[in-house]
């Protein structure tokens, strides 16, 4: 579960980078790099709440 934290806050990182660089700068490839991370991180984000559920049934 540690290592998909560390992998949740480094999506996050990227878009946050990415999504600034769109709104500040106007960058177009950026924005389309957020919106890539934003579905990763959504993706990420379901499993995590999956493995949190099963950890706490146990």
């Amino acid at each position: 579960m540690e290592e998909l934290v560390n992998k949740i806050k480094a999506e996050f990182e990227a878009f946050a980078t990415d999504a600034n660089l769109q709104v500040e700068k106007g960058n177009k490839a950026a924005g389309t790099r957020a919106r890539k991370a934003s579905l990763d991180l959504e993706k990420l984000l379901k499993e995590f709440r999956k493995a949190s559920l099963s950890s706490a049934k146990k």
